[in-house]
Order: C-alpha cells, then structure tokens, then sequence
C-alpha cells in the first residue's frame, strides 16, 4: 500500500538535485525575480503540468522536451509545489491546489484533502468523465493521463455527482461559464445530491462552485482546457481567469461576470445555493 510521504514528494527534490549536478538550470531558475511575492500554488493529477511528458528521467532532466504549456502560464503568477501523495502534513503547506484529472484517491488522503477544504483550503479541479486529449503513451501506459476520473467517494461527500451523456458529439466546444469561456469536449455533467446545500451548478451543468466548511471548490467537468497538445482557443486565458477567480485575495466587488442560474460572493464567487434552484440535468451514464 502506498504510504503518505512527509512534507514535499521527495521525487522533486531528487530531480533539481540531478538538475544542478547536470549544469541545467534548476526548477525556479529564470522566473519572475519577485518569486516570494507570488503565492505557492500545488499541483496533483495525472495531467503532467510540471513535469510535463517525459518518458524517462533523462527526458525529465531535459526541461524543454515535452513541456506542459500551462505550466509557464501558472508559474507567472504562483510559485508551483508538485505532489503526488495528499496528506495532512504536505496539504497544510498550501492554501491553493489545483487538481488535473487526479487518479483515484485513498481513504486517507480523502479524508486528508475533506478537512484541508474545511479548514480554509481553496481546491480547483478538473475532473473528465472522457479524456479526449492526446498522448504519446498507450493507454494502459501508467505515464498516460487517465482516461476516466475516478473522485466518487469525495464528490459525493460534497454533495455533488459527475454524469456523462455517451450521446454526445465529439469536438471542442466553447461553453461560457461565467468568468471565462472555456474549450471542452465530451464533458460531464455537474448535478447536485439531494439534501446537499454546499454547491451551485452554472454553465450549462459544466462546472459548480462549492462553499465547504471554512474552504472553497471549484470542480470542472471536463479537462480539455489542460490538453498537452493544446492550447485550444481560450484555453490560456481561461486557466488565467478560473485560477485567479479562485485563488486571488478576498476583494469586494471583484468584478465577475454573474450568470442567470447563480449568484456568486463578492469576495470569491463561491456561495451555497439550496438544491432547488440547481439546473438539474438527465443524461444517459453516470462519471
């Protein structure tokens, strides 16, 4: 079984320590010079967006092959902290998390990542019932982004479920779900559990804005935002806008777009909604 790890993955460590032994430029090397100014965010997920797609380790030592386009974005305005384990020790290292296409997680780190968003953390997660970006592993290739995200236990913790309609058309779509327009393609469907109050559905089922406990989460159902052969059109200056929507400061009238099926807090544009004002919609599978 694999064991929660203290702190900061040691695989990060061992690679910018292999980075200075090989005379290449470190991780953090040739950013923004005000790096401490720029808050930590942390990464999780099957979605390479720090160590982009390398095949092996001297593919990883090599930072210019198979970089992830969204990392250079992100990195212009947070310092990244990669994790592959969620426990209570490393999570209480961060206040922001992003979480692309994220394998299954254990019990333990459920229970982990619940009480870090109760206790103030602010999570965004994009969560694919059907990938539709390209790789260059096989499927099966543990390296591969996982086709079908698998957070059930946790979602539906928060009160919320991911469905699939098998039904629709495949092909990047644009769909406005308040504060950006974002690219999709085969996307779930966000529905709200009965007797749950913790989360509002907006833009067109895609995404819902959750107020748990002391925290935040923002859940998007569909990752083709994240392609690593993109970016799509709008892509980066959706990351940009779902990121900063989420993770900037409280400030009181920050100025994002409201939709007709949510009202959204000045301050960060999360609030709960009773289920009866939820757009509830019926498709054919379930995520």
């Amino acid at each position: 079984m694999f064991r929660p790890r203290p702190r900061r993955t040691s695989l990060r460590a061992a690679l910018v320590l292999a980075l200075a032994c090989a005379g290449a430029p470190a991780v953090g090397e040739g950013k923004p010079p005000a790096e401490e100014a720029r808050p930590e965010l942390a990464l999780m997920g099957t979605i390479p967006i720090y160590w982009g797609e390398a095949g092996d380790f001297s593919e990883t030592l090599d930072s210019a092959s198979h970089a992830h386009w969204a990392r250079a974005v992100l990195e212009r305005q947070y310092r990244l902290v990669p994790m592959d384990w969620l426990g209570a020790e490393n999570l209480a290292e961060s206040r922001f998390l992003l979480m692309a296409q994220p394998r299954a997680l254990s019990a333990e780190e459920n229970v982990a990542l619940d009480n870090w968003v109760r206790a103030g953390g602010r999570l965004l997660l994009f969560a694919d019932p059907m990938m539709t970006g390209e790789s260059r592993f096989p499927i099966g290739d543990r390296r591969r982004p996982h086709d079908v995200v698998l957070l059930s236990p946790i979602l539906s913790h928060w009160g919320l479920q991911l469905q699939y309609d098998a039904e629709q058309t495949e092909g990047v779509a644009i769909v406005d779900i308040g504060e950006a327009e974002v690219p999709v393609n085969l996307s779930g469907a966000l529905v709200v559990l009965d007797g749950h109050r913790e989360c509002v559905i907006d833009g067109a089922a895609l995404v819902a804005r959750c107020a748990i406990g002391a925290g935040h989460v923002l859940v998007l159902a569909d990752a083709a935002v994240l392609d690593f052969d993109g970016p799509h059109a709008g892509a980066v200056s959706s990351l940009s806008a779902l990121t900063g929507q989420l993770f900037r400061p409280a400030q009181p009238n920050a100025g994002n777009r409201t939709t007709g099926s949510a009202r959204r807090s000045e301050s960060q544009g999360i609030a709960p909604v009773s289920a009866d004002r939820v757009d509830h919609v019926d498709l054919g599978g379930s995520g």
